[in-house]
């Protein structure tokens, strides 16, 4: 099968990590016992927590008050336990939470995915707001780190998502021009902004979302990065 037009001479795939390849849900349900009173608490949580955590990369941006991305995931999940349980919850809860990020489960198509692109030559990337210690322990307990060639952090430029400089960063690193990088993201924001860059963008849309309008079209929109691999062609 021949590669989708836009996707003819690839190089190297790149990752988004959190939302992409690794399912940023899995921490609390890692925990989800730990709570007064799961059913209610729980999600809500979870989803709180990940939407201020995005929302605190962009405001710290702006305010040019850059840290890294565990203290902002731990500021964002004090915000959101505080929110819906009135506290920080029982004891142990949000350290058991914030280990567990550390931990995230890969989502079941990833492994396979990343060794069919490497069995094609493939350069393989992650590009991640994540700090190296986050990184280099959710690829190590999950198996993806293994099966990559780069694992990049924003802290590298000290900025987070969506600047420019962030998605310079791989075609630094890999020595790939961006017109032959395909960029996947579960982050409708990131894939936009990614194209806007210059890569090509496989767009993994696994939870239904509305396009953004704002500059930049991802050139695909698949639901599981199963999908990826026929983009690429035989």
């Amino acid at each position: 099968m021949p590669a989708h037009p836009s996707f003819a001479g690839i190089q190297a795939c790149v990752f988004d990590a959190y939302g992409t390849l690794f399912d940023v849900h899995s921490a609390v349900a890692q925990c989800r016992g730990m709570f007064p009173d799961p059913d209610a608490q729980a999600d809500k949580t979870s989803d709180m927590w990940r939407t201020k955590q995005l929302q605190y990369t962009w405001l710290r941006g702006l305010q040019n008050r850059h840290a890294e991305f565990w203290q902002v995931t731990g500021d964002a999940l004090d915000f959101s336990l505080e929110s819906v349980l009135g506290n920080l919850g029982p004891a142990g809860l949000r350290d058991a939470l914030m280990d567990s990020y550390l931990t995230l489960h890969a989502y079941p198509e990833v492994l396979g995915v990343l060794k069919s692109l490497k069995e094609r030559g493939l350069k393989t990337a992650i590009l991640s707001n994540g700090s190296p210690m986050m990184l280099e322990k959710v690829c190590e307990t999950s198996g993806v780190g293994a099966l990559m060639d780069a694992v990049l952090s924003v802290e590298e430029v000290g900025i987070y998502k969506p600047h420019p400089s962030v998605y310079q960063l791989a075609v630094d690193r890999l020595g790939v021009h961006a017109d032959h990088i395909s960029f996947q993201s579960s982050n409708a924001w990131d894939a936009t902004a990614a194209s806007a860059f210059g890569f090509k963008v496989a767009w993994c849309n696994r939870f239904g979302q509305a396009r953004e309008r704002l500059p930049g079209e991802p050139n695909a929109e698949i639901k599981s990065l199963a999908e990826l691999p026929p983009l690429l062609g035989d």
